[in-house]
């Protein structure tokens, strides 16, 4: 790009998946696309659906490519897609780099038929797995590590008589965070890794059995919640209904579920694991009121993902609530904006203040992160501009001082701003009155007794990780 530039703000996604097997025969496309649109907040750079007739021939067609769902799938690329078995992935990218051979699902064609499949999540053994592989003659057509995971289920199910036992098998070699979604002839598979880092639940509409990553995919396409698939749980759905295998599970003060789907990844309407995300982040703006109280005018929270925290601030504290900002809805998390030669902000293509909303007034402004410090400060300089007094920041997760090995996009250290500079320092770079963030300790009460993994913020990695960052190890 020479004109123009890629900007990114905030922090990397993670990525959704959805499959859908119609009992009746139906055509599923249509559901795996509205599925998947309800998912986009999970990854917005390519996107793919497959399919399957199990009544047919059982061969798979596909679609993917680079874009939002909306961009890569029309009227008639749906109606293509005839098959009553699919499965459907949104992708933003932490391990491989953007380009269409890596959207995903991946299909894989070999003796025993075809297996499509999504993943969400980042394995920590990917490189030793993948050069195993390779000398073993296997010939990679990516750079994810999604690849090496179906080709272990591949090779597992030549000397296995079912694909969920290729599977568990596969599961005893990869280690990391994952939620797969698997179509295979005749079935439609679900695993979850036996942490919990990632979501992963199951839904039914009629005759219709769901898995999306969300509850929020679920009710989207009109279907009932059933329950979350549980940590190392593998859940096979056939004709005769969901089976559950147990076998890869570990006991549960082990599990470490990924504490930022609370926080942020996930949809303010969702549920996961029985922990109501918008009570989690009220609950997280009222440990905030509590920490860090502070005489202002106003709450605001910026969108999306602080809103409901600056909310449960509000109601804590007792300062009034307030939208402060207009966003731009057709932005994504990564979008084009041109060179220095044009002074438009970054940040203001994306969000507007409000002027009227804050002038003359001491704000609070709660956000869910500061990565590097750059888009806060953006936004703290905007608020003053546009006339506020104060402003007094409040984010509802504690400093990043770690980098995230399991499917997260939390950069290296020299890039995270707390692991160099103390909450004073930052405090003055940002140029905010006030800086508080969520304590440790706190984090407990969003989610109750659930075990998270909280290591982007403790360093107390659940397993063990790389020594080096691998996310981009096979580009």
């Amino acid at each position: 790009m020479s004109e123009f530039e890629e900007v990114t703000t905030g922090l990397g996604e993670e990525c959704g998946v959805f499959g859908a097997y119609d009992m009746d025969g139906g055509d599923v496309a249509s559901t795996v696309y509205y599925g998947l649109f309800a998912l986009q907040h999970r990854g917005q750079e390519s996107c793919g659906i497959a399919v399957t007739d199990t009544y047919g021939k059982r061969k798979v067609l596909s679609k993917k490519g680079l874009g939002h769902v909306n961009d890569v799938f029309d009227r008639e690329s749906l109606t293509e897609l005839k098959g009553n078995l699919g499965v459907g992935h949104v992708r933003y990218s932490t391990a491989g780099a953007t380009r269409v051979e890596n959207a995903q699902p991946l299909v894989i064609n070999y003796v025993k038929g075809t297996l499509a499949i999504a993943h969400n999540g980042n394995l920590t053994n990917a490189v030793e797995l993948r050069k195993e592989l390779e000398y073993t003659g296997a010939i990679f057509q990516t750079t994810i590590d999604s690849e090496v995971i179906a080709y272990h289920i591949a090779r597992e199910r030549l000397n296995t008589p079912t694909a969920e036992i290729a599977v568990r098998n596969a599961m005893k070699k990869i280690k990391g965070a994952y939620a797969l979604v698997i179509s295979s002839p005749r079935k439609m598979i679900g695993a979850r890794d036996p942490w919990g880092f990632k979501p992963l639940c199951i839904g039914k509409r009629d005759n219709t059995y769901l898995l999306a990553s969300e509850s929020c995919a679920i009710a989207a396409v009109g279907a009932e919640f059933v329950r979350d698939v549980k940590p190392g749980e593998i859940v096979t759905i056939t004709k005769n209904g969901i089976a559950s295998d147990m076998s890869m599970a570990i006991p549960e003060e082990e599990q470490a579920r990924c504490i930022f789907e609370y926080i942020y990844f996930a949809r303010t309407d969702s549920i996961i694991d029985n922990v109501n995300v918008y009570h989690a982040r009220i609950t997280a703006g009222k440990a905030l009121a509590e920490s860090y109280p502070v005489e202002a005018d106003l709450v605001v929270g910026v969108p999306d993902s602080g809103l409901v925290a600056a909310k449960g601030y509000s109601e804590a504290s007792g300062i009034p609530y307030g939208m402060a900002f207009h966003k731009n809805s057709y932005v994504g998390r990564t979008f084009i904006k041109p060179t220095q030669s044009e002074r438009e902000s970054s940040v203001k293509i994306k969000l507007n203040v409000i002027e009227e909303v804050v002038k003359g007034k001491r704000i609070v402004m709660v956000d869910d992160s500061i990565v590097r410090g750059t888009t806060c400060a953006n936004i703290i300089k905007m608020l003053k501009k546009a006339g506020a007094t104060e402003v007094h920041v409040r984010i509802s997760s504690p400093p990043f001082l770690y980098p995230c090995y399991f499917g997260t996009d939390v950069p290296s250290n020299e890039q995270l701003i707390a692991h160099s500079h103390t909450t004073e320092q930052i405090r003055e770079m940002i140029g905010a009155d006030s800086l508080g963030y969520m304590e440790i300790d706190k984090l407990k009460d969003m989610v109750g007794d659930l075990k998270y993994c909280d290591a982007c913020f403790t360093g107390k990695y659940p397993i063990e990780v790389p020594n080096e960052d691998v996310s981009h190890a096979f580009d």
